[in-house]
């Protein structure tokens, strides 16, 4: 088992509507188990998304998906959710069982 943990510092007033956009984009997934999160202690405008995989191929094919479904899109603009942070970054834990 996976935790995927991606962290994102969204742009001042953004927060908020960066968070909800994720949890809308989570819940297309099917078997999404996990949570959007505002920090509410650290940086300003932290967002924390948290979800399980069973294993590393399940990841490549998530991202190999959405590759997909981005590549057949007609407009060849950024994802909207760009727009909203300014950095970001990805974890992904075993756990140890």
């Amino acid at each position: 088992m996976l935790i995927v943990r991606e962290t994102f510092i969204a742009k001042p007033g953004h927060a908020g509507h960066f968070a909800k956009m994720m949890r809308e984009e989570m819940n297309k997934w099917g078997g999404f188990k996990g949570y959007v999160m505002l920090d509410y202690v650290a940086r300003y405008n932290k967002i924390v998304v948290e979800y399980e995989l069973s294993n590393l191929a399940d990841f490549e094919k998530m991202m190999d998906d959405y590759k997909k479904e981005q590549s057949q899109k007609e407009s060849k603009e950024p994802p909207e959710y760009t727009q909203y942070y300014l950095t970001g970054k990805r974890e992904i834990y075993k756990i140890v069982e």
